[in-house]
């Protein structure tokens, strides 16, 4: 019965149809010979510019792949409004049934879908698709860049008389006119009165002022010049300019007198000469120049050209661009540029000796030069004012050059704009489309020096006869302006006095369409005589000259040089040429020529190549039948006409390719005719097949070699493709018919006259992609025999006179041989479009679309195709391969589908014998590229037979278990066919033969598919994308099919691609891991970022997050996106049933490898949080999106609590480069907001349907194995994946149905969960607090239920839910140390909502259920409290960590000795908090501590001599890890359900966390630590055998010990500061003082802005003040409303015990308990003094811990003080000194400017006062105080060192330099000498007491010991 499925098998009837498109007329009546056609080939052409276009109609229903818009998505299921905040989920605790809950869940889950799923991902990012068939364009009249000008004034000093102007365009460079002239008119009326009787009623096309020209090449070297002729007057120009350069308007009173009487003069020459000009003056603009500087300019331009130096300036611009660009060609456009009024002040005179082009193009050349010869001429001042601007896109009021009205031409009174005929500079290839018959004619020169006799003032009358008679003057030449529209003569202008003048006039002429012999040109020159004197007439014939127009039947043009006759010529002179001496003729200069003249035509008409003429004349001998024929000055009889007719058609090659691209719709139109209707000849049939076939070959491939740049991407070229697509048609087949077409060529009048040729509207091709559908392919029904007119003599070289054209083109190509068959398949798509019009024109007009496939065609023509295509597959490359493609695909519309499958494996195999031998990926690409245009098939599905199920196999199936069987029982009831149960489910999704065979064409792509995606096919890498994107636009167009709308029918197309399922998960391991750390999701945020990235610690843990161990990904993200995206689209609209019978088939490894793909699936359509550059924006746009698509009180009410999100979306998420399945060119952020908003929105809609139809496939899975003894495993793959899409960014809609799933899956299989899977439930538990604290309430909603439900399943099991308990507490404790945008509000919330379950669960009311509950909540609710103080320091990242670790210390106290697990948890919180900023180091010791914290705990479980004993282990990595020991009261045996249960507390866990230190330890540089930390680790390895890992540590130890060689002093561990806070304002900070470590080289001041930034921001930038000095502080003298930090440097500091044990650079930089930094202080208050008053103070500050920590500051526990005397400070100084030159004299390599640097501090000039004058101070008197002794003779012991070590350095430095530096050492040397000189006597005089036996004596110390 009809319906969707019916459409599905069926073809529609009315497919084909041939359309009549009415050709589209620019002109308001259409062009054509005014009289009537008489001749055939006038009558051919005018018809070939006229008739409608003949055009197929294929009805297209599957709309193109970009026609679809990109999701038009559901807002309304997004829609959260009706939720009320946190309200408990009805019947959430009743206890049905599992089936219940299931129907429900599906329902549910159901509703509202998005039924395109491809209408939300992106097309691939690809070139234009190659089954793309453009339409080509319509042929039309070619225009260049077309350019507006308007002439609006025109002005000189004084008005005395009219002046004519024309304007016309000149390419210098190419030395041509490029367009014909623009005569304009600007006279005042008044003016124009003076030439009363010579004027007749001007016509209006005369009056336009202003035109349209087209220039096809613009360049630099385009000039608009202007030329300007007044009316002819006696005295030469000069004479006659005079009076323009000297008078002045401003003058016009003084010189009134003078002024009368010249305006008297030129009244009387006007009244007598007025009939004839002469020239006058003339000026050019630069064209570019103009555009230029227009374009340049902001409104529209005023461009003054006043003088001619200024006129140069503007012209600058213009060459600047020339000098740019090569050709200047590509920099010259005139479409954009601003619309320019020019005004033109100087004009030059016109010299009489030089007006012709010659002349010109000097003149315009030198223009362009700075020193221009014109500069320097005197000019005509005058003002022309014009108009210069893109030509608008359909002007008003215009007229053709053949002064045909242009539409739109609203009204014929409005003065009309005149379109200028262009004449290019180069070549133009475009077919003629109108008709136009223009001739030219431009005297040249004429050279009458020779003439006797008087003749002076020369002009040439032009005048176009149709005979010999002067009445037979032709009305055919163009008014110049203010005239008629056509005249009979012509007159050019006059040079006075000059008996060889030049001309530069231009005649254009109106040809008749059918010229005789009798039509000639002819030339009478008169001698006009000026003066007026008696008995003189006014012109006296001095000479006469013609041109016959016709020479042997061809036009005559080109250049002349005429002889002159004195006399009239004789009777009958029009059929000769001049150049024949006609007797008794008396000639100027002996017949000599001495006129040239230069004839041009623009005719459509003429085609002006003789080949073409001759062909043409040959053809209409034919259809006159008229012998003998003459051409040329042959005559052809009718027995050669054969030879002639051939030779002409072979000569068609040497014709020029301009004039055939002109004429070659007609061309081909006459070729097709000679070979569909052969010419009887002399009574025999002459076959001109093959010659017609072989110079079709021949044209087509020479406009496919020279107009390679018209060709679009199949190589197509648009001349060609455009005339089969319009212009082809069949012509009428029998020579007898009762109305031949015109011409006997068309037939079109007869068919066009059929009903059913204008049903459809004409508008219905434009935009289709061309691809063909098919009528019904019947495929029963005999063969009739076929129709007589279609029989042929089979064997004979002659068919019947009447031949079919496809028929005719497929034999001639088949026999074909040599250079022609090369040349034909080199454009086969020419000769296959050809064809294929063909067919369908015989099919629609003989009415066989009715009839059978199989019998529409004779065998004969099969066989023909047959060959070749096997001929074609033989030769591929790329065109011919596409080409063969379309045709095929062409075919399937109109040739029997079994056959047209024929055609396809025949190329197949051949593709498939040469993909095997040579193994080429470029042919495998080519058959991808045929498959796809093959598959681009409208009724591609049709064509796959998508309804007929395949056979049952031979051997009889064994049953499947029993859930198959109720499988069946479904089946039968289901709308599914009951033929499932009897054939193997597996068949219909494997590439089975069965498959193959049914689904043809849908075999070949998966096959294609599974082939090129295979891992052991390395060769065809290359072509995954492509693959996978020929499967993506075949799913994304059914997709989008209107016709495959109905779910059932796509059921059915899905079942076409069934084996994609397989296909894919075989690809698993090379796809791109998605899932990879650094994608997004909060797995980076949560576990990620505990520094153990998520699969380490699956790794570690033994499990594993994406189970397939993966291959390198060797698929691009984009190809594996688009790939999983078909998968999804079969998952989705496949038959339930049929996947589930599937399904039940498959092994467990099967099925678990179907989870890992789902699971990728998960990652990869996560949604990708946007970011914008604004962050409010971002904030807003994700409010908009994420969760709560369209609920806007939602958006409103999170816009005011910063965190919430409904995905717990992080601030850091970022688009990722590689995975943006954005094209590039997208990537630009300057997209709109709305833009925006759309992407997000479809991106969030993508991502919940692909996550719902994962829900989907995940409830079938379950429902398959849930009754299987495999289930275990299967189930833990589903909860996998389940909590991997809890992880991901999800929105509201798909965590409901997400988490009601959960809850399901959970009461099936509680065991699961409890017994199993317990990393799984620790997940969870995860997964369902981070949603408790989401912004939007149903998802808090649905999450408290499902954190309810599993609590209380849990107590269920075993009476109390220590597990989820432990699980939670330890989430919670996660979650609030890692999100950044976690919110404890929305906690608290869901935590009230799960106490509420607990107070109204009835069942559990008796229990200690409720009451257990409760105490978890208050604890959790306790961890919250905290947390909150946490969340204010967010930005404070050192009170932060200190929160943290307090925290940590606390929970100890706080009841959770009991849990290893928490402690661990905070640490690892921490070490992430620490890798974020960079201090590896902490992070590292983090790790230690959490190493030594599960070896302790393992210590209790097992003793394993070789694990470690406990923390003690640790102590040689860090001093401060005995904390983790575990507490003496830990009563707990660890062993306790659900205590130290997780990942880590395992061998395996205590390894992953030492290599994670070790990793730490080196990214800080502290290589000494790795060595530490694998100390504990080799005998773990060295315990279980594992020399693999062994080998990697010592490679690491190697690396590590090398890398402190190598960087041996160049290491930096941190820089430390001693920081102070003081003030109320800072709580619990107050008075407190801690040593802060910093990055290495941070200075004091950087710390500093960091501190008084941070705090200013929190307290107010005026509140808070930085203490500058390092005194103690005095908090009384402080404001108390004020917040002071003190900061000062500090540096390590060691006992000089201690230094022993610490030699390396590393040992003085850990381990760090002590610091001391040093303040200088006089008695009396200043900071400095004098060197006998300067003391200074050390402080010692010592450590709660050692540096480098868990935390990057510590509290200072003790401070000490030692005050040094002067003389002890003066002894520090001298030996920092001392040592500093040591030190840079024995550098080993020695390093010359250090040393000269330190030496010029010691003993230089400047300086030898500073320790001369130390020694000065101290040393020169022996103290008084005998305390003092020691201390001086210490001084004076340091002096010697210190001279003795200068001494060293100065002959080191000696070594050292070159020759221009030895009297720099030579001053050295002086200051040293000097210096020791003046020590001397200090050094030497010692204490005598000293010498004597020692005194009891004390040093003097003020040690001052307090504790804060």
């Amino acid at each position: 019965e009809s319906g969707p499925l019916r459409d599905l098998i069926e073809f529609p009837p009315d497919d084909i149809e041939v359309i009549y498109t009415p050709r589209e007329c620019r002109t308001v009546v259409q062009a054509v010979p005014e009289e009537g056609d008489t001749d055939p080939h006038v009558r051919d052409c005018v018809r070939s510019y006229t008739e409608d276009w003949a055009v197929d109609d294929l009805k297209r229903r599957s709309m193109s792949i970009d026609d679809t818009p990109r999701g038009s998505w559901a807002c309304s299921i997004f829609d959260l409004k009706n939720s009320l905040p946190d309200a408990l989920l009805p019947h959430l605790l009743d206890r049905a049934p599992n089936e219940e809950i299931d129907r429900h869940n599906e329902e549910h889950r159901k509703a509202n879908r998005h039924r395109e799923l491809f209408a939300l991902h992106p097309a691939l990012d690809e070139e234009e698709p190659i089954e793309r068939h453009c339409v080509p364009e319509v042929p039309k009249e070619h225009f260049g860049q077309r350019l507006l000008v308007k002439c609006l004034s025109l002005k000189f000093e004084i008005e005395i008389e009219p002046i004519f102007a024309s304007l016309a365009l000149y390419d210098v460079k190419e030395k041509k006119k490029i367009s014909e002239n623009f005569f304009f008119d600007l006279n005042s009326e008044q003016t124009k009165a003076m030439l009363r009787p010579h004027i007749q009623t001007a016509a209006i096309s005369t009056l336009a002022r202003s035109a349209i020209f087209s220039i096809t090449y613009p360049s630099q070297d385009v000039f608009l010049v202007i030329k300007l002729e007044k009316v002819l007057q006696q005295g030469d120009i000069g004479e006659c300019a005079e009076p323009y350069m000297v008078f002045k308007e401003s003058d016009a009173a003084k010189n009134k007198e003078k002024l009368e009487k010249l305006r008297g003069q030129s009244e009387q020459f006007c009244q007598r000469l007025g009939r004839y000009r002469m020239p006058f003056a003339w000026t050019a603009i630069h064209l570019m120049n103009i555009v230029n500087s227009a374009g340049s300019l902001e409104r529209d331009t005023e461009l003054e050209m006043s003088s001619w130096s200024e006129r140069r300036n503007s012209s600058i611009m213009g060459r600047r661009s020339l000098e740019r660009t090569t050709s200047g060609d590509e920099s010259c456009s005139l479409t954009g540029f601003r619309p320019a009024t020019l005004t033109i002040t100087n004009f030059f005179k016109q010299e009489g000796d030089r007006l012709s082009d010659e002349d010109l193009y000097k003149f315009l050349a030198d223009m362009r030069r700075p020193s221009s010869v014109l500069r320097r001429l005197r000019p005509i001042t005058a003002q022309l004012k014009l108009d210069i601007s893109p030509a608008p896109e359909n002007p008003h009021y215009c007229l053709t050059p053949d002064l045909l009205q242009v539409k739109p031409y609203p009204d014929s009174r409005v003065r009309p704009t005149r379109e200028i005929l262009e004449f290019p500079a180069r070549d133009v290839y475009v077919p003629n489309t109108t008709y136009r018959n223009l001739l030219y004619v431009n005297p040249q020169s004429l050279n009458f020096a020779n003439r006797q006799g008087s003749a002076r003032n020369i002009t040439v009358k032009v005048q176009f006869m149709n005979g010999e008679d002067p009445n037979n003057a032709m009305p055919v030449i163009f008014g110049k302006s203010s005239c008629a529209d056509f005249s009979k003569e012509a007159y050019t202008a006059v040079v006075y006095h000059n008996r060889s003048p030049d001309f530069h006039d231009e005649v254009k002429i109106k040809l008749p369409a059918s010229l005789s012999d009798h039509h000639h040109i002819l030339f009478t020159f008169y001698h006009v005589s000026c003066q007026q004197k008696q008995n003189t007439p006014l012109e006296t014939p001095v000479g006469y000259t013609w041109i016959p127009m016709l020479q042997n039947g061809r036009l005559r043009t080109g250049h002349f040089c005429l002889p002159v006759s004195l006399e009239k010529p004789p009777q009958s002179y029009s059929v000769l040429s001049p150049d024949v001496p006609l007797p008794g003729m008396k000639w100027v200069d002996n017949h000599r020529g001495v006129f040239n003249v230069e004839v041009v035509s623009v005719s459509t008409i003429h085609t002006q190549d003789q080949y073409l003429d001759k062909f043409f004349a040959l053809v209409h001998a034919l259809d006159e039948h008229m012998f003998p024929v003459r051409i040329g000055d042959m005559r052809i009889m009718e027995n050669n006409l054969e030879a002639e007719l051939k030779s002409s058609i072979a000569a068609l090659n040497s014709s020029q390719l301009e004039p055939v691209v002109r004429f070659l719709h007609l061309l081909l139109d006459k070729l097709v005719l000679l070979v569909v209707r052969p010419p009887v000849i002399a009574g025999q049939i002459v076959n001109l097949g093959q010659a017609s076939f072989e110079v079709m070959a021949s044209i087509v491939n020479r406009l496919h070699k020279y107009l390679d740049t018209s060709q679009d991407m199949h190589g197509r070229n648009s001349l060609l493709s455009s005339y089969i697509h319009y212009v082809f048609r069949l012509p009428s087949t029998d020579p007898n018919s009762p109305s031949p077409g015109p011409g006997g060529l068309g037939g079109s009048v007869h068919y066009a006259t059929m009903a059913r040729s204008a049903v459809r509207p004409a508008s219905l091709n434009l935009n289709r992609s061309r691809s063909l559908s098919n009528s019904n392919p019947d495929i029963s029904g005999t063969p009739t025999s076929p129709d007589d007119e279609v029989r042929s003599i089979i064997g004979s070289k002659v068919r019947l006179s009447n031949n079919l054209f496809h028929e005719e083109l497929a034999l001639q190509w088949v026999v074909s041989s040599g250079s022609v068959r090369e040349g034909a398949l080199q454009q086969a798509w020419f000769f296959f479009e050809l064809m294929v019009k063909s067919i369908i024109h015989h099919l629609y007009f003989t009415d066989r679309l009715e009839s059978p496939r199989k019998n529409r065609f004779p065998e004969r023509f099969m066989d023909d195709i047959t060959a070749l295509v096997r001929n074609v597959s033989e030769i591929m490359f790329k065109l011919l391969n596409t080409s063969l493609a379309f045709f095929l695909n062409d075919l399937l519309s109109v040739m029997d589908r079994g056959f047209v499958f024929t055609l396809i494996r025949a190329y197949w195999k051949q593709v498939s014998t040469k993909l095997y031998t040579l193994q080429n990926p470029t042919l495998e690409s080519l058959r991808l590229d045929f498959l796809r245009i093959v598959c681009s098939h409208e009724h591609y599905v049709t064509l796959n037979l998508p309804c007929s199920l395949l056979t049952p196999p031979a051997s009889p199936s064994p049953s499947v278990s029993s859930a198959t069987s109720q499988v069946r029982q479904k089946t039968n009831s289901s709308g599914f066919s009951t033929h499932v149960q009897d054939q193997k489910i597996a068949n219909m999704f494997e590439l089975s033969v069965p498959f193959r065979e049914q689904h043809y064409l849908a075999g070949l792509v998966l096959s294609e598919l599974s082939v090129i995606l295979d891992p052991d096919n390395e060769g065809m890498f290359g072509l995954h994308k492509k693959v996978v994107s020929v499967v993506h636009n075949l799913l994304s167009s059914h997709d989008s099919d209107p016709r495959y709308a109905d779910p059932e029918v796509k059921a059915r197309v899905a079942m076409l691609y069934l084996p994609l399922i397989g296909i894919v998960m075989e690809t698993l391991p090379q796809l791109h891991d998605f899932t990879a750390v650094g994608s997004s999701g909060e797995e980076a945020e949560g576990e990620g970022n505990s520094m153990i990235s998520q699969t380490v610690a699956m790794a570690i843990a033994g499990t594993s997050t994406a189970s397939p161990i993966r291959q390198h990904g060797s698929f691009s993200a984009e190809s594996s996106r688009s790939l999983l995206i078909c998968l999804l689209w079969v998952l989705k609209n496949a038959d339930e049933l049929v996947l589930q019978k599937w399904f039940t088939d498959l092994s467990v490894s099967q099925l678990n490898r179907l989870l890992d793909l789902l699971y990728l699936c998960v990652s990869c359509f996560e949604y990708k949080v946007i970011s914008t550059k604004s962050k409010d924006m971002k904030a807003k746009l994700e409010e908009a999106i994420l969760g709560s698509i369209g609920a806007r009180q939602e958006m409103v009410r999170r816009k005011r609590s910063p965190s919430g999100s409904a995905f717990g979306s992080q601030e850091n998420l970022r688009w990722r480069k590689d995975m943006t399945h954005w094209r590039q060119n997208s990537e630009k952020m300057d997209k709109t907001r709305a833009e925006l908003e759309h992407e997000a929105l479809i991106d969030g809609n993508l991502a919940t349907e692909a996550n719902l139809i994962i829900l989907d496939t995940l409830e079938i899975i379950v429902q398959t194995v849930s009754v299987t003894e495999s289930k275990e495993s299967i189930l833990g793959g589903v909860l996998k994946v389940l909590l991997h899409s809890m992880a991901c960014n999800q929105s509201a809609l798909y965590l409901q149905h997400c988490f009601a799933t959960q809850r399901a899956l959970v009461s099936k299989f509680p065991e699961l969960l409890f017994e199993e899977e317990t990393e799984q439930c620790a997940d969870l538990c995860l997964r369902l607090l981070r949603s408790c604290s989401s912004s939007i309430s149903t998802i808090r909603a649905h999450a408290s239920a499902s954190l309810y439900l599993l609590m209380r399943q849990n107590f269920e099991i075993g009476n109390n839910f220590a597990r989820v308990k432990m699980q939670v507490t330890m989430s919670l404790s996660s979650l609030v140390g890692t999100s950044q945008n976690f919110n404890e509000e929305f906690l608290r919330r869901s935590l009230k909502t799960i106490l509420t379950y607990a107070e109204e669960d009835l069942e559990l009311r008796e229990t200690t259920f409720p009451d257990q509950v409760q105490d978890l909540v208050f604890n959790l609710h306790m961890i919250l409290s905290d947390t909150v103080k946490m969340k204010e320091h967010q930005e404070d990242p050192e009170m932060l960590i200190d929160l943290m670790y307090r925290y940590r210390t606390h929970m100890i106290a706080k009841g959770y000795q009991t849990s290893p697990d928490l402690r661990l948890t905070w640490l690892q919180n921490m070490a992430g908090k620490h890798s974020e900023r960079n201090n590896h180091a902490e992070a590292a010791q983090c790790l230690v501590h959490s190493a030594a914290l599960v070896a302790e705990y393992l210590s209790m479980l097992e003793d394993r001599k070789y694990l470690p004993v406990g923390c003690v282990t640790f102590q040689n990595i860090s001093s401060n890890v005995l904390e983790e020991s575990a507490v003496s009261d830990d009563v707990v045996s660890p062993d306790e359900e659900g205590i130290c249960s997780g990942k880590y507390f395992t061998e395996i866990g205590l390894v992953g966390l030492l290599e994670q230190a070790a990793a730490s330890f080196s990214m800080a540089g502290m290589y000494e630590a790795v060595n530490e930390v694998y100390k504990v680790l080799i005998p773990i390895h060295e315990a279980n055998r594992d020399a693999k890992k062994l080998a990697t540590i010592h490679g690491k130890l190697q690396e590590a010990f090398g890398k402190i060689v190598h960087q041996d002093g160049k290491r930096m561990f941190g820089t430390y500061f001693r920081v102070g806070f003081y003030g109320s304002k800072f709580g619990d900070l107050d008075e407190q003082e801690f040593v802060y470590k910093e990055p290495a080289i941070t200075k004091l001041a950087e710390i500093s802005h960091r501190l008084e930034g941070f705090y200013g921001e929190r307290f107010g930038e005026d509140q808070v003040e930085v203490i500058k000095d390092s005194n103690p502080v005095d908090k009384c003298k402080l404001d108390p409303n004020k917040a002071f930090i003190q900061i000062t440097y500090v540096e390590p500091y060691f006992d000089t015990y201690e230094m022993k044990d610490r030699i390396t650079y590393f040992d003085k930089n850990y381990n760090l308990r002590r610091f001391v930094y040093c303040t200088p202080f006089t008695l009396d208050g200043r900071a400095h003094g004098d060197l006998h008053e300067q003391f200074k103070r050390k402080t010692i500050l010592t450590t709660s811990h050692a540096f480098p920590y868990i935390k990057t500051r510590i509290n200072i526990i003790h401070k000490e003080e030692i005050i040094s005397t002067p003389i002890e400070v003066a002894i520090e100084d001298m030996q920092k000194k001392t040592q500093e030159l040591a030190f840079a004299t024995h550098q080993d390599p020695a390093d010359a400017k250090m040393l000269q640097m330190v030496l010029q501090g010691s003993v230089g000039t400047t300086v030898n006062q500073g320790p001369l004058e130390v020694a000065q101070v101290f040393l020169s008197e022996i103290p008084s105080d005998p305390k003092l002794y020691r201390h001086h003779n210490k001084l004076r012991l340091c002096f010697k060192d210190f001279t003795k070590r200068c001494e060293d350095a100065l002959r080191k430095n000696k070594s050292l330099i070159g020759p221009d530096q030895k009297e720099y050492q030579r001053e050295l040397e002086r200051n040293y000498h000097r210096l020791k000189e003046a020590l001397q006597p200090l050094i030497n005089r010692k204490i005598p007491q000293l010498y004597k036996p020692v005194l009891q004596q004390t040093d003097i110390c003020f040690v001052m010991q307090f504790s804060p």
